[in-house]
């Protein structure tokens, strides 16, 4: 296998295991994603370096009894030991203490590092393109994934 071939393997499975990670609530996974130096933009909030990125992340998560990410189709750019990509996505997500839910589709525009080997972002933009909020949209019961 070539080398681009697995770095683009590598990518994919960053952004899919920060995915998993939201879905989970699985800080030290989520945190593991991110290169020290780095940049978290979600268009109303920012954050720059891995600790304040996962401070951001820990209270905006706290917010929510349920979020549920799903990722569909990215594309990659990779030369050397840094990439682009852009990937798309939509996010369902209960806050706490309301009876209304949000649906969103959204992209982030990605840039990733490759550092002793491993792939990390170094900067993550999100972009929602379409959202919707009311009572029907996450009524059901929540259950935690294990």
């Amino acid at each position: 296998m070539s080398d681009v071939v697995a770095d683009e393997l590598a990518i994919r499975h960053l952004v899919s295991a920060y995915a998993d990670a939201v879905n989970r609530r699985d800080r030290a996974l989520w945190a593991s994603t991110w290169a020290e130096e780095s940049v978290w933009d979600l268009s109303a909030f920012s954050a720059e370096g891995k600790a304040d990125i996962v401070q951001l992340w820990e209270g905006a998560m706290a917010g929510f009894e349920f979020v549920a990410q799903i990722v569909h189709q990215g594309t990659l750019e990779i030369d050397g030991d840094q990439a682009t990509g852009r990937w798309y996505l939509q996010e369902n997500l209960k806050p706490v203490d309301s009876t209304k839910g949000r649906f969103s589709l959204g992209t982030y525009v990605d840039e990733y590092v490759k550092q002793e080997g491993r792939w990390l972002f170094s900067s993550r933009k999100y972009h929602v393109f379409y959202s919707e909020e009311g009572e029907g949209v996450t009524a059901g019961a929540v259950t935690p994934i294990p």
